[in-house]
């Protein structure tokens, strides 16, 4: 930055007289422009009912919950996949590309944890059944995994899938950061309410409003797909908070590229999105260090949970991934956990 001397004024010198001119203020120099955030933080914003107002009440996030009726679910629609612009896979024959750097540390991990009351969760399977005993026994869904539900700024009733997340305040859910904020300078996301273990219209568990969002500078501002990961602090129902309803997931970081994965979501090319599927696999790593496997779920499963160790009998697993695009051929890409996602899990964990 160039500094801007001020002006002095002449001095005239006379044979036996000196008179000097007094000089003028100097003038400041334009403060610098503040630099933009850095990619792997993160920042937070309150959830916003459609008329803008603040969802910072019990009374606000039952409003958010009437506006969701039977009928404005059915009709939402799968939220479309951002663009991926890393293209597809060379076909199975040849060798995986190389990931793009390595683990940002250590391999850690988070606990998962059960809910409070296991008669419960199998009490909700026997409401989706309708008391079919054959059909309860088919239905395997995870309790922890729900579908998410919002109103995009530019309009809209959009659906997506997430996981609730075990942290100490018992009331997150992890998502991607495409189903909290419209990324490349756009907003966050109206009216978003989570439903855990939604399944044709019921809703065995309720409904969880989001209280606080939290995403990636690098997706708000500039559409990362490396950073497609948000969070979610939602409301308690009833007094009831989310992980002790139906358990939480754990987390983990720093983990290899390559290892078996299960995911689940409610993709809109299976049974509409209205039912919850699950696809298992070994992922391998995308150029640009993010993870994939070819599960060819479609829109509306966006923020399903990548979970390592996944436990069938009790629906828990620890999220290393979250549901971000597809690719030609039927690849779905997650963002690689690393460090930063440790990170943002530990801002947003113990809001309540």
């Amino acid at each position: 930055m160039h500094r801007i001397p001020g002006k002095i004024a002449s001095v005239v010198m006379a044979t036996a007289t000196v008179t000097a001119g007094l000089a003028a203020p100097a003038r400041a120099a334009a403060p610098a422009p503040p630099a933009p955030p850095a990619p792997d933080t993160t920042t937070a914003a309150t959830a916003r009912t459609s008329d803008g107002a603040r969802v910072d009440s019990a009374a606000a996030a039952k409003k958010v919950g009437s506006y969701w009726t039977a009928e404005r679910m059915r009709r939402a629609r799968p939220v479309p996949a951002p663009e991926d612009r890393v293209a597809a896979p060379a076909p199975a024959t040849a060798p995986a590309p190389a990931p793009a750097g390595r683990p940002s540390g250590r391999p850690g991990s988070h606990a998962p944890a059960r809910a409070v009351d296991p008669a419960a969760i199998r009490a909700g399977a026997r409401a989706l059944a309708g008391g079919d005993r054959t059909l309860e026994a088919k239905i395997n869904d995870s309790a922890a995994v729900g579908k998410v539900f919002f109103r995009k700024p530019s309009g809209g009733d959009w659906a997506c899938s997430a996981a609730a997340l075990n942290s100490s305040s018992r009331q997150l859910v992890v998502t991607a950061g495409h189903c909290v904020h419209e990324g490349d300078g756009g907003g966050w996301m109206l009216n978003w309410t989570f439903v855990p273990r939604y399944r044709n219209g019921a809703r065995p568990f309720g409904t969880f409003a989001a209280k606080q969002f939290r995403a990636f500078n690098a997706w708000i501002n500039n559409g990362d797909l490396r950073r497609d990961v948000g969070m979610v602090t939602t409301w308690p129902q009833d007094g009831k908070k989310l992980v002790n309803v139906v358990g939480g997931n754990g987390l983990q970081w720093n983990w290899p590229r390559t290892t078996a994965m299960t995911v689940f979501g409610y993709p809109g090319n299976r049974d509409n999105g209205q039912i919850q599927w699950v696809c298992q696999g070994t992922t391998s790593p995308v150029i640009d260090g993010r993870i994939q496997l070819r599960c060819d779920f479609g829109g509306g499963s966006s923020g399903g949970p990548w979970l390592r160790q996944y436990n069938d009998s009790n629906g828990l697993g620890y999220v290393n991934g979250t549901m971000s695009t597809i690719s030609s051929g039927g690849w779905n890409r997650s963002p690689y956990f690393d460090n930063a996602v440790k990170a943002m899990f530990d801002a947003q964990g113990g809001v309540t």
